[in-house]
């Protein structure tokens, strides 16, 4: 861990950038793909480039000029040809056999190839069976989300538009990422927060003096969007690297970011899941040195009275002091001491990642941090205040003038030409997506969802397209055996991922790849709009979503399929969204050729900067008149104490920011316990890419990588590069050692997103995916989001058989 030192935090501090100017990036020239430059396409990691040989992808590369480069963007050749793909319709074997009972059980059973038309069969025989006997409720539409690239090809739209048409379906809640963060801000901030358009890039290389990281890897995170990444947070941190300003970097992790900056950057690092501890220090130093911005605070919030009686220790007898965060966090007090000094007396932005929240009771963690923030003064200010959106999606990239893509929509309208006055169903019961298991295990359960009394539905049918639930889902042998409860699992799915060999029917869909669509780049800037042409054919049988859903809307009733596809094909639908953006684009005097000449011409459309959208700073209109510009809050300022959440009376979420223990963290360790981190990966998306060739770049002994501190390995007799088996009472993988001091003593890090591949005798998963071994709990009934940084885990050399890897095998005749 750097050293922590007035002289190092401060050595650049007040060479503020004013004459820096933000630039992103113009397209690389390239012209039609006859002239040998490439068909253009995208993906969340941004506009491609694709080279195609005899009717092959042989390459991919960024088609944006760039400084950072991007590992994500080579992968094209490898989604389109691993071996995990699913070529052809598959029905587990004992399911095919009866349908009505079947034998077997997901996960261990073989299966059967069958034709496009008998997979059509069975799922609809099935689906309307079991709608018919327990109603709309009993089918849950999965896919809560995660996706390729495009308007018109995106699964989980497409999914629930053919439930719609079905007469509904029980849909999700809330998302893993930001499970507790979205809902907790609304109460504090009136606004979601976490999707929103942050302080802009140029205002902060502008004003800003330090830039806090906390909890956030943005070197990482920013090689995607969730539409497709218009690439220019990777270039704010090479500039703000070169800036000379102050930062910060506050991870138990010396991430990829860190060691960008290296010696540009200082790496505090605090023992893992004791950020709320941390910031009350840092809090009661401020209060104590009387540094805290009490005009702010009295214009600008509520309930800090009471936040500070509690923070003093009036509330229940523990004042949290220094000395007591320090105890708790494992950081010296003079060091809290002088973050409190930096932070209070320069022009301070705290960027947060969303890790810290997704932790038992994560709700605190951004409470917290906007608490700190209010408490400094400058929220509202040109390079002050918080963001929690700095490290996904180039949230700080300046919004463009643009004309902006419309998308299919998930419900039809009734009474159109078509004839769809019978297919205007949608959700009609919902619950947060991460207690999947939860309701599985508890059919007909009341529980607590903010502030709500709800019930889980029985279900009886699942349908998953476009998301790795079985990876980024907790407790995967609880997920195991919760899974066996439905009566029918369909996955559509481009590759044998965990959940595809634990369906009852699989789906081959192709990938971005191999059809035709739109997209724009940036999810908040619309930088770029971009033609994401087909490249090659699809591979095996693959179909795409859209066809799927519109060949099983015709099974529902005649003329089914002209109703879901109003009578459109691929490309009629996506002339009918370039001509609503080239509307738009139009009152943004944005020039665009008509659609021909745009999909001839294999180029993409930049759209113009605004120069005030470029001076954009979060929270100035409130800063500037409250009452004009109130909050969405009860209160119209900032919630330090919510009354609302006091009326819930949850034990797992008082009223205003509290240090709460978790079950499981250092601080209730045993002796030989370590805290499980599972952070982000460089070369992959999440469960995404993790059978590419970039898997070489990583892999320790062909298994997931573990980060151990050499104190921790040395005591467990553990090399680099030792296989070692990660345990606890969940489950058990197999990981390879990289004994490194980037890591907090006591923690050990395994990156989400390896593929789980449990071996059938032992249990023991054998690439090593770190949900194995993670607590599948609610962050609190709040929220009930994903917990998954909440775990303790032994590790011990392992002595037995390496064990063949399968995770990207397909099942036999796959």
């Amino acid at each position: 861990m750097t050293d922590i030192s007035r002289r190092r935090f401060l050595k650049t501090t007040g060479y503020t950038a004013g004459a820096l100017t933000f630039h992103t990036f113009i397209p690389l020239a390239h012209g039609a793909e006859e002239q040998g430059n490439g068909i253009l396409t995208a993906g969340r990691m941004g506009p491609l480039l694709c080279e195609v040989k005899d009717g092959k992808l042989v390459a991919s590369k960024n088609a944006l000029a760039q400084t950072m480069p991007n590992s994500l963007q080579l992968t094209g050749p490898d989604q389109v040809y691993t071996k995990a793909r699913v070529k052809y319709p598959m029905v587990r074997k004992g399911f095919l056999a009866n349908p009505q009972d079947p034998q077997g059980r997901r996960g261990d059973d073989e299966f059967v190839r069958v034709s496009w038309d008998q997979a059509y069969q069975l799922i609809h025989q099935q689906h309307m069976r079991i709608r018919k006997e327990y109603g709309p409720s009993a089918v849950f539409a999965g896919s809560y989300g995660w996706r390729s690239s495009g308007i018109l090809h995106k699964a989980q739209t497409l999914l629930q538009r053919y439930m719609s048409m079905a007469g509904g379906y029980s849909g999700h809640l809330g998302d893993y990422s930001t499970g507790a963060a979205q809902v907790i801000m609304p109460h504090v901030v009136g606004s979601i927060e976490v999707y929103e358009q942050q302080t802009t890039y140029p205002v902060i290389l502008e004003s800003s003096d330090v830039v806090v990281l906390w909890g956030l890897n943005p070197v990482n995170t920013l090689k995607i969007a969730w539409t497709s990444s218009d690439c220019a947070g990777l270039e704010f941190f090479h500039q703000l690297k070169q800036s000379g300003k102050t930062v910060i970097i506050i991870d138990p992790i010396r991430s990829e970011t860190a060691e960008f900056f290296g010696d540009n950057a200082t790496w505090v690092a605090p023992h893992p899941m004791t950020d709320v501890a941390m910031m009350m220090g840092i809090a009661h130093i401020l209060i104590k040195s009387n540094k805290h911005n009490k005009p702010f605070l009295e214009k600008y919030t509520q309930g800090f009275d009471e936040f500070e009686a509690y923070l003093m220790g009036e509330e229940d007898g523990i004042e949290k002091n220094a000395q007591w965060a320090s105890n708790i966090c494992g950081l010296p007090i003079k060091q809290l001491r002088l973050l409190a000094e930096i932070f209070s007396e320069n022009r301070t932005m705290l960027m947060s990642g969303w890790g810290m929240q997704r932790q038992q009771y994560g709700e605190q963690r951004h409470w917290m941090l906007v608490t700190l923030a209010a408490m400094l003064g400058q929220i509202g200010l040109p390079g002050g205040g918080f963001g929690l959106s700095y490290h996904y999606s180039n949230g700080g990239n300046p919004a463009r003038d643009a004309g902006v893509l419309p998308a299919i929509s998930a419900s039809l309208g009734g009474g159109s030409s078509a004839g769809n006055d019978w297919a205007v169903s949608g959700a009609v019961q919902s619950f947060p997506v991460a207690r999947i298991v939860e309701a599985l295990e508890n059919p007909g359960k009341e529980y607590s969802h903010n502030g709500h009394r709800l019930t889980f539905p029985d279900i009886k049918m699942i349908w998953w397209a476009g998301g790795a639930n079985f990876t980024h889902h907790q407790d995967t042998n609880r997920l195991i055996a919760a899974w066996q409860k439905p009566q029918l699992v369909v996955i559509s799915e481009p590759y044998w991922t965990a959940a595809a060999k634990h369906a009852d029917i699989v789906l081959p869909i192709t990938t971005s790849f191999e059809r035709n669509d739109l997209t724009m780049t940036g999810d908040y800037s619309n930088q770029h709009l971009v033609p994401m042409k087909q490249v090659v054919e699809p591979q095996g049988e693959a179909k795409s979503d859209f066809d799927v859903f519109a060949d099983m809307a015709e099974l529902i009733k005649p003329g089914g399929h002209e109703v879901y596809t109003e009578g459109k094909t691929e490309m009629e639908w996506l002339y009918e969204f370039y001509t609503a953006a080239q509307k738009s684009g139009r009152a943004a005097r944005v020039p665009m050729p008509n659609f021909d000449t745009f999909w001839r011409n294999n180029q993409l459309i930049e759209m113009n900067e605004n120069p005030k959208s470029a001076q954009f700073v979060r929270y100035a209109d409130f800063r500037d008149d409250p009452v004009v510009n109130p909050l969405g809050t009860p209160s119209g300022k900032i919630e330090i104490t919510s009354k609302t959440i006091a009326g819930y009376q949850l034990e797992d979420c008082p009223a205003h920011p509290t240090w709460l223990k978790p079950d499981e963290y250092t601080g209730n360790a045993q002796a030989d316990e370590l805290q499980l981190m599972t952070a982000h990966a460089a070369d992959r998306l999440h469960s995404q890419f993790n059978y590419a060739s970039l898997r070489e770049q990583y892999a320790v002994a062909n298994r997931e990588p573990i980060w151990i501190h050499p104190d921790d390995a040395k005591v467990r007799n553990i090399a680099d590069g030792d296989l070692v088996r990660a345990y606890n009472q969940r489950g058990q993988v197999l990981v390879g050692a990289v004994v490194t001091n980037r890591i907090k003593v006591g923690s050990v890090c395994i990156h989400e997103g390896g593929w789980p591949d449990l071996d059938k005798q032992s249990g023991l998963c054998k690439n090593g995916a770190a949900n194995v071994l993670t607590l599948d709990i609610p962050t609190s009934r709040l929220a009930n989001g994903c917990a998954a940084n909440s775990a303790l885990v032994k590790i011990e050399k392992y002595s037995g058989e390496p064990l063949p890897l399968t995770a990207f095998d397909p099942p036999e005749n796959g």
